[in-house]
């Protein structure tokens, strides 16, 4: 998977350095001092992924633990989000990870129990002023995809389990559950699934496990007591949308059961400028660009306004047909009073 991985010096005893170390026993290794001394450097393509990585393993410094933008999660509550991970193994085409980044290379940094110590005190400053806090996981990386390697669940599950006013949710795409399963679930640690409809996986979402294989990941969970959330997000539009979303949430639906649906968010593609140009030079036959697009509410580029509150709404209403109860429905980094 790698063509070379950097450690920082400080880590170079960690006992999880060492785990990943063994992973890869053949891969040639560097010692440097700080992750930024390396990572992103020299500017590589986003698209460079598809042939060579490099692994960087260090620890998070600065702000441990960021507030989440407005509309990032269920309203009425504090959402955090924490960042255990830069850059992703998927290839999605509409990421806003190839426009953030100056280099697709993946690093993984394991000081998690720093993490997990700024986590606590924000959770309990928040509890003490009556409010539930959330904390997101997977904003710069996908949260389950690599754990078998980066060992980090456990932590973060004795964390939460300690902290039953607090929530966690854990963002993913991936199938690799292996990790969750082998945890005892807990009401406040909510596992969440990206879906789209199986051709739009197989156009954009590149990399990643199929729809199926995502659905039958979420059947197993919800089996074994896990609560679970869904995004539709990003919705891509094209003519047959409704109906392949009404099918996308019959088939959600089919091995989920209510009771153990924490909630649906809904969104539409959106690109900040320079992601939206990075889409245009990697992806120029994508789907993602024959839609008209104009910078939004937020400077984002979006569908416009009436388009984008059409498409929210239709699927909201599919949902709502099937008895999805509408506390449990909120649009994602959008205004919920326009709907």
């Amino acid at each position: 998977m790698f063509e070379k991985i950097f450690i920082e010096r400080d880590i170079l005893e960690h006992q999880q350095t060492k785990k990943i170390l063994r992973t890869f026993p053949n891969i040639e290794t560097q010692v440097i001092e700080k992750v930024e001394d390396v990572f992103a450097r020299v500017k590589k393509p986003y698209l460079q992924k598809r042939d060579t990585l490099n692994l960087f393993l260090g620890q998070k410094k600065g702000q441990l633990v960021k507030e989440a933008p407005d509309a990032y999660g269920i309203s009425g509550e504090p959402h955090y989000y924490f960042i255990h991970a830069y850059n992703c193994i998927y290839e999605c085409n509409y990421c806003y990870l190839q426009g953030y980044f100056h280099s697709p290379d993946l690093v993984l940094f394991i000081n998690h129990e720093e993490i997990c110590e700024e986590i606590e005190k924000v959770a309990t400053r928040d509890y003490q002023l009556g409010k539930t806090p959330w904390f997101h996981a997977g904003e710069f990386s996908d949260s389950l995809a690599l754990s078998h390697l980066t060992g980090e669940l456990p932590i973060y599950h004795e964390l939460f389990s300690r902290l039953p006013f607090a929530k966690l949710e854990l963002r993913t795409k991936s199938a690799n559950i292996k990790e969750i399963e082998n945890l005892t679930p807990k009401d406040n640690i909510i596992i969440t699934f990206s879906l789209s409809p199986a051709d739009k996986i197989k156009n954009n979402d590149l990399k990643t496990p199929s729809l199926k294989a995502r659905l039958k990941s979420i059947e197993r969970l919800a089996k074994l007591g896990h609560p679970i959330g869904i995004h539709f997000d990003p919705v891509v539009y094209d003519d047959d949308f409704s109906s392949k979303y009404a099918q996308l949430i019959d088939e959600t639906l089919a091995v989920l059961p209510m009771s153990s649906l924490e909630y649906i968010s809904v969104g539409v593609v959106r690109f900040t400028k320079d992601v939206y140009h990075q889409v245009q030079s990697n992806y120029p036959k994508s789907e993602l660009l024959s839609s008209e697009l104009i910078k939004s509410f937020d400077g984002k580029i979006r569908y416009n306004r009436p388009m984008r509150l059409w498409i929210l709404s239709t699927i909201k209403d599919l949902l709502l047909n099937r008895k999805v109860d509408e506390s449990k429905i909120y649009l994602c980094m959008e205004d919920e009073d326009s709907i």
